[in-house]
């Protein structure tokens, strides 16, 4: 799955959380990191302290890893997606101390492509 594919995959679901419903006259954002390992050891810190510091600011997993496939361009190793109540939020999480503390195990154990985009604001039926 390239970038711009998961983009339009994240925008098709809405946010379920009560902060996220709070927030809810923002459109939703996604932080969409495409990224090869190429230190598993060394990785394991930043994947296990991650989540944390990532949901104080109302971030939750859409997509962590698993299968992928590229139907058109190339193909990356490994996608995750974090969805966030707001652009201001995922960028508040990307700039805050805890992420900027642990980054840079994943610049030092991958190669990655980082992005926030923002999504669709989704009205209910």
């Amino acid at each position: 799955m390239t970038a711009v594919g998961a983009f339009a995959l994240a925008a098709m679901f809405p946010l379920q959380s009560a902060h996220a419903q709070a927030s809810s006259t923002k459109p939703p954002a996604f932080y969409v990191s495409e990224f090869e390992v190429t230190d598993p050891e060394g990785i394991r810190p930043y994947s296990a302290a991650v989540e944390s510091t990532f949901a104080p600011f109302g971030g939750r997993y859409v997509v962590r890893g698993g299968q992928a496939k590229a139907l058109e361009g190339e193909a990356t190793k490994r996608i995750v997606m974090i969805a966030f109540p707001s652009f201001e939020q995922a960028q508040a999480w990307y700039d805050s101390p805890a992420y900027r503390a642990i980054r840079p195990i994943r610049h030092q154990s991958a190669k990655s492509r980082v992005f926030i985009v923002e999504g669709l604001r989704l009205e209910p039926n």
